[in-house]
């Protein structure tokens, strides 16, 4: 964990860490619905290789599919649910939209897929890649939806909290490293991106508070992080205690 942990050590380290009652975190970096045995994905960006000209091959969007197959099969999943930003961009060369719908294949293969819309879908909402999509979901009492629109009062107010990605929430280790990390409060879990090519917001920033108070966090001390390192999860207690001592 680099020199976050060599400052304040996370409590012990394990694969998987409940964040509310029936939702738990799992390595490595995914959501675990109890009750509708659904994993949970956010922000896997799908072709980003093709999407950047990089002309190289859209390795991360089959090992990250491989690590939701692994992950579902090991839980015996019922669902699978991909919270926004399949795609990284809706302009892609054929090549890589036949990538990503053999990788949609394999994940409808491993249990039922759902696939709710996000920013990076655009207008179109990717349905020339992604087929039928939807702009959220209601599993277990909790709201899920992408997160670049906070739900409304009255939305938020009907269920037990919010469910999002689009943070892409990581924490800041030495040098310019980084881990993606969950956020979690009593009505509120912001999920890591699983692309491996963004190191996003970082929780101990002003920008990260200001995005949480959309949802009706004021303080950080309402707000744990887990930061999610390969096949472990490791918990550092509420925002405050982190900030305060880095």
């Amino acid at each position: 964990m680099g020199h976050v942990a060599a400052v304040m050590g996370p409590s012990s380290a394990r694969n998987t860490v409940v964040l509310a009652h029936g939702v738990s975190a799992v390595a490595p970096g995914l959501l675990w619905m109890h009750e509708s045995r659904a994993i949970v994905a956010a922000d896997v960006h799908f072709a980003y290789e093709d999407a950047i000209g990089g002309a190289l091959p859209a390795w991360s969007t089959a090992d990250i599919t491989a690590v939701l197959v692994h992950v579902a099969k090991r839980l015996n999943a019922r669902e699978i649910l991909l919270l926004g930003d399949v795609i990284h961009s809706t302009r892609m060369s054929q090549g890589a939209a036949r990538v990503v719908r053999d990788a949609l294949a394999a994940l409808r293969a491993a249990a039922t897929l759902t696939i709710v819309a996000g920013n990076h879908e655009g207008k179109t909402r990717g349905v020339s890649i992604l087929g039928e999509t939807i702009e959220l979901a209601e599993l277990d009492g909790w709201l899920l939806l992408h997160g670049d629109r906070a739900p409304s009062a009255a939305a938020l107010s009907a269920v037990k909290g919010a469910i999002i990605g689009h943070l892409h929430p990581s924490l800041p280790l030495a040098g310019r490293a980084a881990s993606p990390a969950f956020l979690a409060a009593p009505r509120f879990i912001a999920a890591p991106a699983l692309t491996p090519y963004s190191n996003g917001l970082n929780v101990l920033s002003d920008a990260c508070l200001q995005a949480l108070r959309q949802y009706d966090i004021a303080s950080r001390h309402d707000v744990r992080v887990i930061a999610a390192t390969g096949n472990l999860l490791y918990p550092f207690g509420t925002l405050s205690n982190l900030a305060r001592v880095l």
